[in-house]
């Protein structure tokens, strides 16, 4: 496999604190990824930093071989990366299909407004909704495609959000939280959606989350951060029974 995301001697700081410090993981093409670690531990900066929210203090982000500290956050799209976030950041007044409509436009020349709203955009217009219906089948909810976001259940939601990021075809989607508030069978159902966009799709993805079975069910390398550095590193199996990480979730050695 060959490197698709790396991140070399990270180093972020706010004012007189450093949320990363010479951090480094690479995750490889068509891989499952989990980023992992205590609250605090610095895995929410390391998304915003690879997303662009965030300049980082030192150190480098390479994305494909390209150089991710020389583009802008809205240039990720069109390079090839989608994210979803903790909280969900969807348009509660809009209707489902448009939202997850909104997930294509950094790819097309029609622009959002004429996508969205109908302004001409002819034959671009109706490519965009086709492949909009398409993800809302893949994920099994195109019943609720011309209802709007406000009062869907969360599990829902969290489908939508999955679909929006998918819908510009990205070769890396980074996930924030994807397990946060679902229900068991929610859990399920997601893990067995991103096995799937990995074996039937190709797409590598980099995910931050505190559900360990999860993580540990579905990911094929894991990395774990403590205090902002990296702690230990593998395959599942290999962190299962960690000291290291034991001792950084529970605060007492193993």
């Amino acid at each position: 496999m060959n490197a698709l995301l790396e991140l070399d001697d990270l180093t972020v700081r706010f004012g007189g604190v450093t949320a990363l410090d010479s951090v480094s993981l690479t995750v490889q093409e068509g891989q499952i990824c989990a980023l992992i670690g205590p609250n605090g531990a610095g895995k929410t900066t390391a998304f915003n930093t690879i997303s662009r929210l965030v300049r980082p203090a030192s150190g480098t982000v390479r994305f494909a071989g390209q150089d991710l500290l020389r583009r802008h956050a809205a240039d990720l799209a069109g390079l090839g990366i989608a994210r979803t976030f903790q909280n969900l950041a969807l348009w509660p007044g809009m209707t489902v299909l448009e939202n997850v409509m909104v997930g294509r436009h950094a790819r097309g020349r029609a622009g959002f407004a004429s996508s969205v709203f109908g302004w001409p955009a002819a034959r671009e217009d109706r490519d965009l909704r086709a492949r909009a219906y398409a993800m809302l089948d893949y994920f099994e909810i195109p019943d609720v495609a011309h209802r709007e976001c406000t009062g869907l259940p969360f599990g829902t939601l969290k489908r939508v959000e999955l679909a929006r990021a998918l819908v510009g075809e990205p070769r890396l989607l980074l996930l924030d939280e994807p397990a946060g508030g679902l229900t068991h069978g929610d859990v399920r159902e997601l893990g067995d959606i991103l096995l799937r966009l990995r074996d039937e799709h190709g797409i590598t993805l980099l995910l931050v989350e505190h559900h360990m079975q999860f993580v540990m069910g579905i990911s094929d390398h894991v990395v774990a951060l403590d205090f902002g550095r990296n702690l230990v590193s593998g395959t599942p199996a290999e962190l299962r029974d960690s000291p290291l990480l034991v001792e950084a979730y529970l605060g007492t050695p193993v």
